[in-house]
């Protein structure tokens, strides 16, 4: 009896140590691997927010509208096809300007303009105030005193308004636009690197790397840099719809693009002259209406995301 008794337990152990050799998540409970499951393929609740869904979608439109633009285009945007100031209609569905050319084409051409435009201020603005902050904030002293002190002299002017008088200094273009609006806009990052730099460069993990050789620089990009990236890019996404008005509104006044080429702003611009025309104003009003609800619903939700993630990190670190 105690034999057989042991016979079976040998086997059941040699049973075990086989199921652990052949899987490698033997010991974990099964709730545990249900949830590491979830997590690997769940999208983040704040991104399934209905205003977050019709953001994407949105934007995603807009994508491939830039991709696709010269196939969508039934008309050339510059050429002038004799019907002038005629309705939306199934010939001409946005209908034509006041030199007969087609708005529909003109709004696609020019979301290969305006979006790209929005984008490059932002990632421009972004990597110098970020850049500006990050070596005020670390190094402190009189580089502090001097980049913040800059940066307070930016903001004592209305953004808007500086724009314009460096978009006019500069003159008229696409180019001297997107100057003039990253030359407004870089401060908002470096208040905010500033502010997280000082709060991170006296942590232990940059302190330790001091302590083992590191200069100022490579603590500076290596160690602190990498950890505020992530605040860096909510607020570039935040901040692309405003960049986009900005930049609409120098194209507006006629201190961005100049004609003919076709920008969303500027033909808003033409538009607002002949108002018994409505549809020359109001389609490409209508996509920078789409475009910039669009990026705020989906800036809103990346912050929500990134805000929960945040706070449930430091409830497990705790």
């Amino acid at each position: 009896m105690s034999e057989n008794i042991a016979a079976k337990a040998a086997t059941a152990t040699t049973d075990t140590t086989k199921a652990s050799v052949s899987s490698p998540n033997a010991g974990v409970p099964d709730k545990v691997m249900r949830k590491i499951t979830k997590r690997r393929f769940r999208v983040p609740s704040a991104l399934r927010t209905p205003l977050a869904i019709i953001g994407l979608i949105v934007l995603a439109l807009w994508v491939l509208v830039i991709i696709f633009a010269p196939l969508l285009e039934p008309h050339d945007p510059l050429d002038q096809l004799g019907t002038r100031l005629s309705a939306p209609s199934a010939e001409y569905w946005f209908g034509t300007d006041t030199l007969g050319r087609d708005i529909f084409s003109r709004v696609v051409a020019a979301s290969r303009i305006s979006i790209p435009s929005s984008i490059v201020l932002v990632i421009f603005s972004s990597v110098i105030g970020s850049l500006i902050g990050a070596m005020a904030g670390y190094f402190g002293g009189w580089a502090d005193e001097v980049f913040m002190r800059i940066t307070d002299l930016v903001f004592a002017f209305p953004s808007t308004i500086l724009a314009m008088v460096i978009s006019a200094a500069l003159g008229p273009s696409i180019q001297n636009a997107i100057i003039a609006v990253v030359l407004v806009s870089w401060p908002t990052y470096a208040r905010l690197v500033r502010s997280l730099v000082l709060g991170l460069r006296s942590s232990e993990f940059v302190i330790v790397g001091r302590l083992l050789g590191r200069s100022s620089f490579a603590s500076l990009f290596k160690d602190i840099l990498p950890n505020i990236l992530p605040h860096i890019f909510v607020l570039m996404f935040v901040d692309l719809g405003d960049c986009l008005l900005t930049l609409s509104g120098l194209s507006f006044l006629g201190l961005g693009a100049t004609p003919p080429m076709p920008e969303w702003g500027q033909m808003v611009s033409e538009g607002v002259t002949r108002m018994t025309s409505w549809w020359l104003a109001f389609f490409p009003g209508l996509a920078i209406f789409t475009v910039v609800i669009a990026e705020n619903f989906v800036g809103d939700a990346v912050r929500d995301w990134f805000d929960r993630s945040y706070i449930s990190g430091n409830q497990e670190g705790r």
